[in-house]
């Protein structure tokens, strides 16, 4: 079995967007509020966004089961304030479960939650818990930085995000460290801001003692850990002159990477530097690349094809693509076997 750790619902119908974009107007006064009543998607539209785009694509690629969120730029937790995030991530989440129960086998939900900035982390929680004991999510993604690029949140290990991380253990739920759409003009959205945001979690977790206050506590950085794999040196070192421990026991029982890297070198330096026990498959797709690679014909973001090629032996392989995720994601295992998978 492959399970897909990371995707998003980027083919949503264009509904959604135009409700969004009324709401964003209604901020400035420049048009009405709309009512939630006025996002009317039915079933049949669902399927046609999902069955054209990811589920064709998983069935090319042999993705069995994609663990499904919200479009991560869609979240803009920038955009108004907790009562503009809250409406609107009640609406994408309610829509990735209505996804999951069309397709109960191929997609499993992760929440987004209804982050602000300078709000409390603790407003997000009824969200967290609804997604969780209403719709069965089995993870949820978490925005380190609301602001939108400007990073005016304090760190992960700050106890401002306790509540949050409580709620999580309580859950025995992961979740996804995975920013949204950059506003500052010096960083580009997914070339710049999630690479360099996978990269500053990973350094705020090294710098704290997170997980010595949670020591269940999941967190899976995406995209490959940003720059982290390649400085893996750098790394160790810095928490060697903090005084933390080796990075295998100060943050590798806690925190994982997934396998959205689009090149062979990069896929192989990924899986020769990180234990294979915390690396989990995914593609992101249909994501940020999009495109066919004219040097190798196929998808940039066809992940199975170069842990396929790499120099996984078939146990590890077996780890990645499924063992690892049903661990990480003990509720998402539980879903499986309710299915008799």
């Amino acid at each position: 079995m492959i399970i897909d750790c990371h995707g998003h619902y980027t083919t949503a119908p264009p509904a959604l967007a135009a409700w969004r974009d009324q709401q964003i107007a209604s901020l400035s006064g420049s048009s009405a509020a709309p009512a939630r009543a006025d996002l009317r998607i039915s079933d049949d539209t669902l399927r046609e966004t999902i069955e054209r785009n990811q589920l064709r694509m998983m069935d090319e690629r042999g993705i069995d089961l994609t663990i499904f969120s919200p479009r991560a730029s869609f979240m803009a937790h920038h955009i108004g304030d907790f009562s503009t995030s809250s409406e609107w991530a009640s609406i994408c989440n309610e829509l990735c479960h209505r996804v999951s129960l069309l397709y109960p086998e191929r997609f499993a939900q992760a929440a987004m939650l209804p982050q602000s900035p300078g709000v409390d982390p603790a407003t997000c929680l009824p969200e967290l818990s609804r997604c969780v004991e209403e719709y069965g999510a089995v993870a949820l993604n978490l925005n380190p930085d609301p602001s939108g690029g400007h990073w005016t949140a304090p760190p992960l290990t700050d106890r401002s995000w306790y509540p949050i991380y409580e709620k999580m253990v309580e859950y025995d739920i992961p979740a996804m460290v995975h920013v949204s759409t950059s506003v500052n003009p010096a960083f580009h959205t997914t070339g710049a801001h999630y690479l360099n945001a996978d990269t500053t979690a990973f350094m705020q977790l090294v710098e704290g003692d997170l997980f010595r206050d949670f020591p269940t506590l999941r967190l899976i950085i995406p995209h490959g850990g940003g720059a982290v794999p390649y400085h893996w040196g750098r790394f160790r070192g810095l928490a060697m002159a903090l005084g933390k421990p080796e990075l295998e026991e100060h943050v590798l029982g806690n925190v994982f990477f997934d396998t959205c890297v689009y090149h062979q070198p990069g896929s192989d330096l990924l899986y020769d530097v990180i234990p294979v026990r915390n690396i989990l498959f995914a593609s992101e797709m249909i994501g940020a690349v999009r495109s066919v690679d004219p040097r190798t014909g196929h998808y940039f973001d066809d992940t199975r094809r170069y842990a396929e090629a790499s120099k996984l032996s078939e146990d590890d392989w077996a780890a990645v693509r499924e063992r690892n995720a049903r661990a990480v994601y003990p509720r998402l295992d539980a879903l499986l076997k309710k299915q008799g998978r």
